[in-house]
């Protein structure tokens, strides 16, 4: 099927990706012919590394990259989508806007998905004309290496939408969660506990973020520690979600002061080299940042 990302950025192009690999034509569009570029280069590096390590062949990547396409005028883009996935920052009148955008162009049978981490789908569902065929798609990154996707079932979300989110996500090799929208959903809400709660000991002086990492990593078999994986996700990314719950589900979700001032300082995570961790150029992670 034809399937149209919107956004251009880090979860933009794994999707594009990953919908490509799974043999669907692709569609990268974002607001201007460089962050466009910059998205399929982006992919292209992606499949050379997965070429690389054995874990892509040459075929697979020349055929998948012969699917995607970069396109900047937005009607152009969705004209024949069966599915558009909107990877837009975490915003909610900025996601409505292009909610809307979007519905206007594509097909009227087209479903509408949503990569939000956080906000509720039903509110960006209620921009739409016909918000029954709005859903989110809550990819983790990064998209290509991650083997869920939370499928966000708003209120207003039809059964015919419901069924073909979940086809599609299986289609693409993933393995789908159905949840309903509640704040955080299921996999953020439990997702950012643990990584305030990391921080809020790193702030108190319990651990380093290196001993409570490995901690994580080798007692509880996580993959990733839950500072590693504030530093990918970005501080500014946990903070705004944290906020949001905070908002919606009370105190136990208040953000620690430590993550606050790294965020005013700039210090993102691993997209600004600097966050609970040092990263170099190449993003590999050098040591501990200063705390």
């Amino acid at each position: 099927m034809h399937v149209t990302v919107v956004g251009a950025g880090q979860m933009g192009r794994g999707i594009a990706q990953v919908s490509a690999m799974a043999g669907h034509d692709v569609v990268v569009r974002d607001i201007d012919a460089d962050r466009v570029e910059a998205g399929i280069d982006g992919i292209e590096d992606t499949l050379a590394e997965g070429v690389e390590r054995g874990k892509v062949s040459e075929s697979e990547r020349d055929a998948a990259l012969a699917r995607i396409e970069g396109i900047v005028d937005l009607d152009d883009a969705v004209a024949v989508a069966d599915l558009v996935v909107e990877a837009v920052p975490e915003d909610m009148e900025l996601k409505q806007d292009v909610f809307t955008d979007i519905e206007a162009a594509a097909p009227a049978d087209a479903v509408l998905g949503s990569n939000t981490s956080s906000l509720p789908v039903t509110e960006l569902a209620s921009a739409l004309d016909d918000p029954s065929r709005a859903i989110g798609l809550h990819f983790f990154n990064p998209p290509h290496l991650m083997g869920l996707v939370e499928v966000v079932v708003a209120e207003q979300t039809s059964e015919d939408t419901e069924r073909f989110a979940t086809d599609y996500v299986e289609d693409i090799g993933k393995d789908a969660v159905v949840v309903r929208d509640t704040p955080g959903f299921a996999t953020s809400r439990l997702g950012v506990a643990l990584g305030l709660e990391a921080a809020r000991m790193v702030e108190e002086g319990v651990a380093s973020p290196g001993d409570i990492d490995t901690g994580m990593r080798e007692g509880y078999n996580h993959p990733m520690g839950p500072l590693e994986l504030t530093d990918l996700v970005g501080l500014d990314v946990r903070l705004d979600i944290a906020e949001s719950l905070r908002e919606e589900l009370g105190e136990r979700f208040k953000p620690p002061q430590i993550l606050k001032r790294k965020v005013r300082a700039g210090d993102l995570g691993k997209k600004t080299g600097t966050g609970f961790y040092e990263y170099d150029e190449n993003g590999d992670k050098t040591g501990p940042a200063d705390y």
